[in-house]
């Protein structure tokens, strides 16, 4: 038997032969458990009963100086507080719950290598636009069951085009259907495997043919970048195509990429991105910083808070009501005395121990007796009070 694990899939002899020693899928019925294999990422069960469940409130209260703002905007933001919602995220790609805040947050990373190469490249004086590629591979590589190889196919085909310099994305099906699971979850399933991959990248000397005279009747042989990819489709099967438009948002470009990649089923570690030349995380070392959460009318770091006042908030997603953030008066009328409602939430330190009978401080018991914006139900009152989801 062949060792698959020795066979050389960049090298220029990769070949059919090479292909047929490597673990086949069947056709026909086959090539469906290539989705079970492979399925969508926010395709499993929900982790656990917390995920997309309100988790806390984060507040900016700097009142003053949105009041300043507000007159220079012509805006009423006199005693008025930036709110935001914030839920709970397992952090997980199998969770329909999570996984959509998950591709956010790796667009966020993936955004920041791109441009971080681009500005490099922009000063070395080469080509620095970030373009947005599809690799298609031949329908006689779709029963491949190794997704390295057919990760392999994908690079070399881009390497025979002049392309390195780039994030490479794997996407095993086309088409996409949802399944409701509640409220406004709903399960990803794909229903046509048909692998593929999206590359962003960097094209050597840039893609002058997005403004060639003769971009929709393109002359063989002109040496294009079109031209020389349609005869490698001719030659090979594999299509490559540059995305006509230029990315108006490399981020959102990136999002929508990766919300609806395809993952290994029960991978203990999801590979999302293949990072390759220049932009390979041996060669080009960034710092991400991680996102913060400020407010847009002054630009602070929001607090994170709770609230004590008798508003009532919808905080499940799925309420007609619902909204994620809102400005919100610091101060209501309780009992006949203005009172300020938004405070700093406590700390989640229990260090300090209690005496006698009384619960340890920092508890859920010891909130609940002291009244620290926490009630018995477990879940947000009428008063604005939360319960113990909320921790």
């Amino acid at each position: 038997m062949v060792d698959n694990s020795k066979i050389d899939v960049l090298g220029v002899d990769f070949d059919k032969e090479k292909i047929s020693s490597v673990e086949l899928a069947t056709y026909g019925s086959g090539l469906l458990s290539m989705l079970d294999v492979y399925p969508n990422c926010g395709g499993g069960d929900i982790t656990t009963d917390f995920c997309d469940n309100f988790s806390s409130w984060y507040r900016c209260d700097r009142v003053d100086l949105h009041e300043r703002i507000g007159v220079i905007l012509g805006k009423d933001y006199g005693k008025k507080v930036f709110a935001q919602k914030l839920h709970f995220n397992c952090g997980k790609w199998t969770c329909p719950a999570c996984y959509l805040r998950v591709a956010l947050r790796e667009a966020g990373k993936m955004t920041a290598r791109l441009e971080a190469m681009s500005k490099i490249l922009k000063e070395a004086g080469e080509s620095y636009e970030i373009e947005h590629i599809v690799v298609s591979l031949s329908p006689d590589d779709y029963g491949i069951s190794d997704e390295k190889v057919l990760r392999a196919k994908k690079i070399k085909a881009l390497a025979d085009l002049g392309i390195v310099d780039g994030g490479l994305l794997f996407h095993g099906s086309r088409h996409r259907r949802y399944e409701r699971i509640k409220g406004v979850i709903f399960r990803q399933i794909a229903t046509d495997w048909s692998p593929h991959g999206h590359f962003m990248g960097f094209v050597p000397k840039g893609y002058k043919c997005r403004d060639c005279d003769h971009k929709n009747r393109c002359v063989a042989g002109c040496g294009g970048f079109d031209d020389r990819r349609w005869q490698y489709y001719k030659d090979t099967g594999i299509y490559v195509k540059v995305l006509y438009e230029k990315r108006k948002s490399v981020f959102w470009t990136c999002a929508y990429q990766l919300n609806h990649i395809s993952i290994k089923k029960d991978a203990k570690r999801v590979h999302t991105v293949t990072w390759l030349g220049k932009c390979s995380t041996r060669k080009l070392h960034i710092a991400v910083e991680k996102k913060k959460l400020k407010c847009p009318i002054c630009g602070y770091e929001l607090k994170k808070s709770i609230y004590i006042g008798k508003k009532y908030h919808a905080t499940d997603r799925g309420s007609p009501d619902y909204v994620s953030c809102s400005l919100e008066d610091l101060e209501e009328e309780i009992n006949g005395v203005k009172t300020v409602v938004w405070l700093d939430a406590p700390r989640r330190s229990f260090v300090r121990s209690s005496e006698g009978d009384e619960p340890l401080y920092g508890s859920m018991e010891w909130l609940k007796i002291h009244g620290h914006g926490y009630s018995e139900s477990g879940s947000q009152n009428r008063s604005g009070f939360y319960g113990e989801s909320s921790l």
